[in-house]
């Protein structure tokens, strides 16, 4: 009998105070965790509207968006949806995405597990003061029901051609018990992809591979377990994706981010590994790019390929971490396949990576279960 969702709980982990797996080999130099803000409280995600250079925006799992302007982290939340939000173990409020106009229109979508634990993804509107939503512009866009407590993604993202993405878990439990990810009538498991720009409260794009019937037509990819985070890499074209493995694999993805209808193989594989049934055939699958066992870990923390500009050396790099095992890890990608890996040393212990963040300039920053975010810096 297999154990119950074993890695998979990012959130519960930590809670349980997950601590450091098997030791990284030493990496040639270092990463320097560069505190910009603490006191948070389980901040699970950073980003900044696009071309706001003096801002961060910091989630926290209990239902705030916290704002750090010019280093100093604001009193008041920018959104405060504390009243809607079930938060413990992987609940709460999971992510946020500024709309590519927000400078124009004031748009910021959220993904949230609402009272009952289920995923609710919504717009706000920026209120008259910059640093303010308006709690009152409440649009929903989006609402899933969810099974189980667990496995509940969260990441809402636009992406390059201006679509909204959202990577949702495959209804929690263990093992999909109800097979939802390789369902294409679920929503569970999948990567959805959605124009929030053509209708009300969304359209179609004609190009999801289910658009014209054989699934829902939201859906942009499927057969993922719990994605905790992806990123497109806007300079090669490609979509990473970090999913959270069962008993004894974790793995990233890599595929072009235009690929319609990927299938990355949950529950028929684990990583490159037969999962249910077994033995498998992996015959037109996604395989991952990179897996690694639990021996090193216990939860993958996806994150982004570095494109900023302050440490030309790290450009191309895709930058991740593991929930208990506390380490940060890089690996370069063309060609198909992986062309390098590095396993950092830090100059500091970090408790219960949570989650990645990406500046408007394309720096990145890890952010703690100990409450505080770092701006990642070689050394």
């Amino acid at each position: 009998m297999r154990a119950p969702s074993r890695g998979a709980s990012l959130l519960a982990a930590a809670a349980l105070g997950c601590s450091a797996g098997a030791a990284s080999p030493a990496a040639p130099g270092g990463l320097a965790l560069e505190p910009v803000a603490s006191g948070l409280s389980a901040p699970l995600y950073l980003t900044a509207p696009p071309g706001d250079t003096t801002r961060l925006f910091v989630v926290e799992q209990g239902g705030r968006v916290r704002i750090v302007a010019h280093g100093r982290l604001l009193a008041a939340p920018f959104l405060d949806l504390t009243a809607r939000v079930s938060a413990g173990g992987e609940r709460g409020l999971l992510s946020l995405a500024f709309h590519p106009d927000f400078a124009a229109n004031g748009y910021v979508c959220v993904d949230y597990t609402d009272t009952n634990g289920d995923t609710r993804v919504e717009r706000y509107t920026v209120s008259g003061d910059p640093d303010v939503a308006d709690p009152a512009s409440r649009k929903p866009i989006l609402f899933v029901p969810q099974p189980y407590p667990n496995h509940n993604g969260g990441l809402v993202r636009f992406g390059p051609d201006g679509k909204l993405y959202i990577g949702l878990g495959d209804g929690g439990s263990g093992g999909d018990p109800e097979n939802r990810a390789q369902n294409p009538d679920s929503l569970l498991g999948k990567l959805l992809r959605l124009d929030v720009d053509a209708g009300d409260p969304y359209a179609i794009p004609p190009d999801n591979p289910f658009a014209r019937g054989g699934g829902a037509p939201e859906v942009w990819a499927l057969g993922l377990r719990n994605p905790w985070r992806f990123a497109f890499d806007r300079a090669s074209g490609l979509l990473y994706i970090a999913d959270v493995g069962q008993d004894a694999w974790e793995e990233v993805d890599v595929a072009p981010a235009a690929r319609s209808g990927a299938n990355y193989g949950w529950r028929l594989m684990e990583g490159a590994h037969c999962y249910h049934p077994d033995p498998c055939s992996p015959a037109g699958l996604v395989p991952p790019a990179l897996e690694y066992s639990h021996a090193e870990g216990c939860a993958v923390v996806g994150g982004a390929v570095y494109r900023g500009t302050r440490y030309p050396a790290l450009a191309g790099q895709y930058f991740y971490a593991d929930l208990c095992g506390g380490w940060v890890r890089s690996f370069t990608y063309a060609n198909g396949a992986v062309t390098g890996e590095t396993r950092w040393t830090l100059d500091a212990p970090l408790a219960a990576p949570l989650s990645f963040g990406e500046d408007a300039r394309g720096e990145l920053y890890v952010l703690s279960g100990a409450g505080t975010v770092y701006h990642l810096a070689p050394r």
